[in-house]
């Protein structure tokens, strides 16, 4: 006999709403940056409908950015900061119960921004160096129903070269030769990233997705990451592309900034030199080896089995990637504007 038929046998009041709370479980989409999660937003925002007959419930941007982690990292002129937390905590509680109630069974949370954004990886020159205070921040602030975290990493080279292009266009000040040697030669690489996620989430998984693996996939993002059931419909929008050279040219030359900068021709821009690129190049395969060796048991590679069988490792470049002017679905970039 069920509980719910004899609650005599079974939890009641508030211990039975507290068995349903707890029976959803939380995924955090963290991007990075650069890696398609705008792209893989509009795919979940696509199929929310569907989603939500499969149990699933979504949280991105439009409904993150709007106040509901507002707090969670303290603001100026908003209190003090230990009743910015209690007042953001309490009010993601309350939405978690609300999707619970509504019987969700997995929730996913997509905001690059929680990890930090890409103007302060530009400004300080590093990836993510405070990541992991923020993200202790929002482990805490989304308690026990927290099952894991998924993070899409990206060669080290187009890495910064996207986030370069996509932060000069956004107005961020043309950064100058010393900024990109700095980086080629800096040591923080995705493994630093993923030590400092794993220091502030002790006892949450870690699912790491190459952006080789899962560009133009986010069905397969979904599935694999988030262990859900994933509509196929909706995976051919691809999002806030970088600006390439002869976009940026204009963009500079309007503000005064220095347009003369940028190297001649067209086509996408890479800031580095062959021999920095090189170097980034070798970092990220260091850290992809140290990943497939089992990451010190901190973090998990996941890998589209697709193109694992095909052996595609090098870097994805979708169609749309190089498409001139705006891509398909240009007004939606403001869904998610990364930093």
């Amino acid at each position: 006999m069920s509980v719910i038929a004899n609650p005599r046998h079974g939890p009641v009041g508030a211990a039975l709403r507290d068995i349903v709370r707890l029976s959803m479980k939380v995924v955090l989409h963290l991007g990075a940056h650069r890696t398609a999660s705008t792209s893989f937003q509009a795919y979940l925002n696509h199929n929310v409908d569907e989603l939500s007959c499969w149990g699933v419930g979504v949280w991105g941007p439009r409904r993150t950015r709007k106040g509901l982690l507002s707090g969670v990292m303290p603001r100026m002129g908003f209190g003090a900061e230990v009743e910015q937390f209690r007042r953001a905590r309490g009010r993601i509680m309350m939405h978690l119960d609300q999707e619970a109630q509504l019987g969700r069974n997995t929730l996913v949370v997509s905001d690059e921004n929680m990890i930090g954004t890409t103007r302060d990886n530009l400004r300080r020159g590093l990836l993510y160096a405070g990541i992991g205070e923020r993200m202790a921040r929002y482990a805490a602030a989304f308690g026990e129903r927290l099952s894991h975290v998924i993070l899409s990493v990206r060669s080290l080279d187009q890495y910064w070269a996207s986030a370069a292009a996509f932060g000069t266009g956004r107005g961020h000040p043309l950064q100058d030769e010393d900024k990109w040697a700095g980086i080629a030669t800096s040591r923080r690489g995705w493994r630093g990233v993923i030590t400092d996620l794993a220091c502030a989430l002790p006892d949450i998984d870690i699912h790491v997705m190459p952006f080789e693996h899962f560009a133009g996939r986010p069905d397969q993002m979904l599935g694999i990451g988030a262990d859900c059931i994933a509509p196929e419909k909706g995976c051919d929008t691809w999002l806030n592309n970088a600006p390439r050279l002869e976009d940026l040219r204009p963009l500079l030359a309007e503000r005064g900034d220095r347009a003369a900068a940028l190297p001649r021709g067209t086509g996408r821009w890479m800031p580095f030199t062959a021999e920095q690129q090189a170097a980034l190049k070798m970092r990220y395969a260091e850290d992809m080896s140290w990943l497939r060796a089992g990451a010190d048991g901190l973090a998990t590679l996941k890998q589209d089995p697709d193109r694992e069988k095909a052996g595609k490792t090098a870097d994805v470049i979708h169609p749309n990637m190089t498409d001139r002017g705006r891509p398909h679905g240009f007004e939606e970039r403001q869904m998610a504007r990364p930093g």
